[in-house]
């Protein structure tokens, strides 16, 4: 066990060194090549930012898959040719009545075609039907399943947690972090950030983006004082001017494919210029080559922020938005209509702001926690095991910048729990050694020679060190995959810091130890006696 072929030795000098490299950075503004560049990233609580407690509106989700089976029962009657009237949304789905009373059968039929499984998953197989139907007096009432509706909440949240990733790598922004909460709660904490309302502003719009005809039959005024044709509805625009919109919608946002600012090259104002996919792309081209020279509505979260005429066909699949936008507006649109649009309104229910300040604070009293410790430690190794102490109080500054060098490499982001569990590997590193150490005591002290004190103490040790090392590194990896925010930055340095502890402590030292004794062969041990009156040198 303390022989170490030259192979191994060159493989752990190279762990080593590329452990040293990699937390480099940390210490001293240094490019080296082919190396990481990377530093750790501090959270919220080191280096200040923003938090938000987030809410997915369940109930806008519930009304929209009402509206759209609505649209679908009007769609499918049509088609059968089946008359009805009184087709209405309710709180939990839909009602229809059928006129003729022979036609009940087909209506039934029709409507319970729409009902697909779209909800079913290997989790859930029991219920996977969208909605339940109930018939009596011809009057069909469609409702909405629960378990349907909250596996569409789920997914809905799970959305909204990648564009929200999207949104915020739009403001170039590092490590934001970004969990579910409950069944529709999002945290969020933004570390850095240094204009909050800039961050709300991106998650209050939806991003919901059309683009459809203005209806020039009639004014809006005379629509207003009259009736709205069936196939229009009036939409504001941010000034609160109104405009007479078509409801087809002649290509949704779904189909854009990037979005960039710019200017423009007439004017130099503030635009944003878009680009569809292939199917996006023909959508659009057969849209203005329909309708040159009437005015089409771009309209982004039920409110219209353009209008413009159609001077010619658009064939490209690309286009531009004008809307007055100063520079930032154009960005913040931009990045909304890359990011994709969210499945439902976000709600801000808690808000903090951080300052920089008390990062500041917080990470001084981590640095003098963190010496403390490391320095009381240092001095008790060596004052308990004199030689062997200090080649453990080696392998323990070791064993520390691994730990920043792996955080290095990962962008891990430390906490100031994760400083706890820096600290709190120190001890473990320690920890390690000292069964180590006082177990060759023991074999030493029991009349072994030096060498085979030593081969004996690290060979019968390992499997106490290892069987501790795992049950910790298992609680940690529970506290990583169950827990939240601080909870899990306190697992990830934990958890590095046990395999970096175990390296250090049984191997590092083994090599150091064994080639003292290789090249000294040593007649006695220079182990501190503590506990017998043996003379010890």
């Amino acid at each position: 066990m303390l022989y170490f072929s030259t192979s191994k030795k060159i493989l752990l000098l190279i762990i080593c060194l590329l452990g040293f490299f990699l937390a480099l950075p940390n210490f001293w503004n240094v490019k080296i090549p082919f190396l990481p560049k990377q530093t750790i990233n501090l959270g919220l609580d080191l280096r200040g930012g923003s938090y938000l407690l987030l809410e997915v509106d369940t109930n806008s989700i519930k009304k929209d898959k009402a509206q759209s089976l609505v649209e679908d029962i009007r769609s499918s009657l049509r088609q059968e040719k089946i008359k009805y009237i009184g087709l209405k949304i309710l709180p939990s789905g839909a009602e229809v009545k059928i006129q003729d009373n022979f036609k009940l059968n087909d209506a039934r039929k029709a409507i319970e075609a729409l009902n697909n499984s779209t909800s079913a998953n290997i989790f859930n197989s029991r219920n996977s039907d969208e909605f339940s139907l109930d018939e009596e007096g011809g009057i069909f009432k469609i409702t909405l399943n629960e378990n349907s509706l909250n596996e569409k909440y789920r997914l809905a949240v799970s959305q909204s947690i990648e564009i929200i990733r999207r949104r915020i790598d739009g403001l170039g922004v590092t490590e934001p972090s970004i969990q579910r909460q409950g069944n529709n709660r999002i945290l969020l904490e933004v570390p850095g950030l240094d204009d909050p309302q800039r961050l709300k502003d991106l998650l209050g719009q939806t991003a919901k983006l059309n683009f459809r005809m203005v209806d020039t039959s009639i004014s809006v005024g005379e629509a207003s004082r009259t009736r709205i044709p069936s196939r229009s509805e009036i939409i504001p625009d941010d000034d609160g001017f109104e405009y007479l919109v078509m409801k087809k919608v002649l290509v949704s946002g779904e189909r854009l494919v990037d979005a960039q600012a710019s200017f423009d090259a007439t004017t130099n104002s503030p635009v944003v210029n878009f680009r569809f996919d292939t199917v996006g792309g023909k959508y659009f081209a057969k849209a203005t080559s329909g309708n040159v020279g009437k005015p089409f509505a771009i309209i982004l979260d039920n409110k219209v922020i353009s209008a413009p005429v159609i001077r010619s066909p658009i064939l490209g699949g690309s286009g531009q938005i004008e809307g007055g936008f100063s520079v930032e507006e154009a960005n913040n649109l931009a990045i909304l209509l890359r990011a994709g649009a969210l499945p439902a309104p976000l709600e801000i229910l808690e808000e903090k702001t951080i300052g920089p300040g008390l990062g500041e604070d917080s990470i001084k009293s981590g640095k003098l926690a963190t010496i403390v410790g490391l320095v009381g430690v240092l001095i008790f190794i060596i004052l308990s095991y004199g030689r062997f102490g200090i080649y453990a109080n080696f392998a323990l500054i070791l064993n520390i910048v691994m730990i920043i060098g792996v955080l290095s490499l990962l962008q891990a982001t430390l906490t100031l729990p994760g400083i706890a569990g820096i600290v709190l590997t120190i001890g473990m590193a320690v920890d390690s050694n000292v069964i180590i150490f006082e177990r060759i005591r023991d074999e030493y002290f029991n009349g072994k020679s030096p060498f085979a004190a030593v081969e004996s103490g690290y060979s019968k040790s390992f499997g106490t060190i290892l069987d501790a090392n795992i049950t910790t590194l298992i609680a940690s990896l529970v506290l990583f995959f169950l827990g939240t925010g601080p909870v899990k930055g306190f697992a990830v340095t934990l958890s590095i810091g046990i395999v970096t502890s175990v390296f250090t402590a049984f191997i590092i030292t083994r090599l150091i130890v064994s080639i003292w004794l290789l090249k000294n062969k040593p007649n006695e041990l220079s182990i501190w006696e503590r506990y017998e009156n043996i003379k010890i040198s």
